[in-house]
């Protein structure tokens, strides 16, 4: 299973990634070296959407594809997802 997630980080930016343990990259992202370079200076980060996939490849399709949106569509996107506790 992989997850393709949405960070708010602490200046107000978006981060959009992939993982396959969601909780321990998110904890990753907030504490540890091995968090992305963009997020390490804007700490701490919120998990603000999630999206499950089965495979990596369509993980990576939706991931470019959200990356490709504005910020405002970004942030509808947000709005108009409950989010259950992952």
């Amino acid at each position: 299973m992989y997850y393709l997630y949405i960070l708010k980080c602490h200046d107000k930016t978006l981060y959009t990634g992939i993982a396959v343990n969601l909780e321990k990259r998110l904890e990753e992202h907030n504490s540890s070296k091995t968090g992305a370079k963009y997020t390490r200076p804007r700490r701490p980060v919120k998990l603000v959407y999630y999206k499950k996939f089965r495979n990596r490849s369509t993980a990576t399709k939706a991931e470019n594809k959200i990356k490709a949106l504005s910020r405002i569509e970004k942030l509808k996107l947000i709005r108009t997802s409950p989010q259950p506790s992952p």
